[in-house]
């Protein structure tokens, strides 16, 4: 069959979900719950259904109440029976597969339960939507033309106790249906390549001679296999390797400190980006307009949604409230429970709403990665704008930063303190440091009133990193490709000082 005719099969496919999705934008409560408890009946007779009694559980205020707000610690030995082989537990089908991810907070292992109905309705369910909101979007389109150049973790499956676990990429595509592992490059034997610096080289050299239309990753290490594109070709920008490529799909970090970067290798003003939000634990939100920065709160995947307002996380006045409830502009951690078994289940992340009518949201970090040591609740959305800015307004690069407070001492004020890698250097650190400054005051206004006049916080310090510098950090922590990522902000000083010192013990080598 010709490829314009399987394209356009393709998105006729695709687009009849359309439908679906307007009708959860329309009635987005109602649909929110009669999926909790659909849930809460299917798992009634589960191990943790029965503790909790749900089959009496009739509101959503008896839910609240009944269950706690649960950390993976909570879970964790509910998922570990699960992962020996016990079944019913937290889920009444069968869970033989588990993602691994150890986050960017803390060194030890998760195992994050992956059902068939999390592959299905959520994940392979999302990818879909994605492809579907796309195509509304654009309607000549030619994607299924070509093949998606996709940039997964490097991690094989490993099994343990008749159960499997790996990177949820590695997972994704282990169960990944004909129709996406036929219009996906590499193959899956280079795409699960263990060694990342080997599957980089043999990446390129499958990929070349493809005709590819899209790209998928995780914009800071696709950006590593890009150059490494262009490096191995010659070529001055990826249009000249990959002629037809109309759209990258990212996610898993913000793209603001990328953005100009791309702009640069991709020089198209009709390329598009759609940036997705995902994690092991389930997919959430897509961007469903072109040219935006928000993304639609994907309301059927299983997935039921309370948030709990930052201003409050973490002290006892702390309140938990459902999606009819939240308030534009409000910062959020984000609770979710799952057609996996995680019962409200608290995933780290913090998001706010752009809009409720449909439920558009940005995501601004973690609930461990912020800096509040002074009471300037700076957050990771803050950075990456000022960064971006701070690059734009200097004619500068950034590859990666990492933030930490320097911590008052006697009548020393305190500080934050940067650790930078360029991919452009400023031509005047200073002019970089007071415009990165100024920035963060724009865009924080509790940042801005803890440095008027250096009152709480004295003026930001910057470290350059030398080259390479936090892609060999990554590879000392065994951390290199697929959703690995910076902490950006901590309220320690726990990365920064081992940064340091990394870089000190190069630099006397």
């Amino acid at each position: 069959m010709a490829l314009p005719i399987i394209n356009s099969i393709a998105s006729w496919i695709l687009k009849k979900r359309i439908h679906q999705i307007e009708l959860f934008q329309k009635y987005p409560n109602e649909v929110q719950e009669e999926l909790l408890f659909s849930l809460i009946r299917i798992a009634e007779n589960t191990d943790l259904g029965k503790e909790y009694d749900f089959s009496s559980i009739k509101t959503y205020q008896t839910f609240s109440e009944r269950l706690p707000i649960a950390t993976y610690e909570d879970l964790e030995p509910l998922i570990e029976r699960t992962r020996k082989g016990e079944q019913n537990v937290i889920w009444p089908t069968s869970i033989k597969w588990f993602a691994k991810s150890s986050g960017t907070t803390n060194a030890k292992s998760k195992f994050i339960p992956v059902s068939m109905e999390a592959l299905e309705d959520c994940h392979y369910k999302a990818a879909k939507d994605l492809l579907s909101l796309y195509l509304n979007n654009n309607e000549n389109s030619q994607l299924f033309t070509g093949k998606s150049l996709r940039l997964g973790g490097s991690k094989q499956l490993y099994e343990d106790n008749n159960s499997f676990f790996g990177d949820l990429s590695a997972i994704l595509i282990e169960n990944m249906p004909i129709w996406a592992e036929f219009s996906s490059t590499p193959s899956n034997k280079v795409s699960l390549m263990s060694d990342w610096e080997i599957k980089l080289g043999a990446i390129v050299r499958e990929t070349i001679q493809e005709n590819v239309t899209s790209f998928a990753g995780v914009p800071s290490w696709m950006m590593v296999l890009l150059n490494k594109a262009l490096e191995e070709t010659g070529k001055g920008d990826l249009l000249e390797i990959w002629p037809n490529a109309e759209v990258y799909f990212h996610g898993g970090v913000s793209f603001n400190p990328y953005r100009e970067q791309y702009k640069k290798i991709i020089p198209s003003s009709s390329f598009n980006y759609y940036e997705i939000y995902n994690a092991s634990e389930g997919f959430f939100a897509i961007q469903d307009l072109n040219n935006s920065d928000e993304l639609l709160l994907m309301l059927d995947y299983g997935i039921f949604y309370e948030f709990i307002p930052m201003d409050s996380f973490g002290t006892p006045e702390q309140v938990v409230v459902r999606l009819s409830e939240v308030q534009v502009n409000r910062n959020y951690a984000v609770v979710i429970t799952t057609n996996a078994g995680l019962w409200r289940y608290l995933i780290g992340d913090t998001v706010r709403f752009t809009s409720v009518d449909p439920y558009r949201i940005k995501v601004t970090g973690r609930t461990k990665h912020h800096i509040n040591v002074f009471g300037e609740e700076l957050m990771i959305e803050n950075t990456d704008k000022a960064i971006a800015k701070a690059c734009k307004e200097t004619n500068t690069e950034v590859l990666d930063y990492t933030v930490a407070p320097i911590f008052m001492e006697g009548r020393e004020k305190g500080a934050h303190e940067w650790m930078i890698e360029f991919r452009k250097v400023p031509e005047d650190i200073a002019i970089f440091h007071h415009v990165l400054d100024e920035n963060l005051k724009a865009h924080n206004s509790d940042y801005e009133a803890k440095r008027t006049n250096n009152m709480t916080l004295n003026p930001p310090i910057i470290n350059i990193a030398r080259k390479d510098l936090f892609y060999d950090w990554l590879k000392n922590q065994g951390k290199l490709g697929g959703q690995h990522k910076i902490p950006r902000l901590s309220n320690e000083r726990h990365y920064l000082d081992q940064l340091k010192e990394l870089q000190h013990s190069t630099e006397t080598i």
